[in-house]
């Protein structure tokens, strides 16, 4: 389901046009993007948990030349399913 389809499903259940629910959809990912941009965590109940985990600085080796790198921390995004939507999965 790409993100056209999504939005007139959604459209059709709620009873807003698709303008309203693609600016709805925008203003939901735009707010879930601010929180997360800030460092908080994002549960939705029955679906999981979003955050933003650091890794850390590693040292990794080049297979074919044998060559030592460090590859600086980074920020990553983190999402842990909840339980009820992994039942769903079993």
């Amino acid at each position: 389901m790409n993100n056209k389809e999504f939005t007139s499903e959604l459209s059709r259940r709620l009873g807003y046009t698709i303008k309203d629910t693609s600016e709805l959809i925008a203003s939901l990912l735009s707010d879930m993007t601010q929180q997360l941009q800030e460092g908080n965590v994002i549960s939705v109940q029955g679906f999981g948990t979003f955050e933003v985990k650091k890794k850390a600085e590693r040292i990794t080796i080049n297979p074919t030349t044998k060559l030592r790198m460090l590859i600086p921390p980074k920020l990553v995004l983190n999402y842990r399913p909840s339980s009820a939507l992994k039942d769903k999965f079993k």
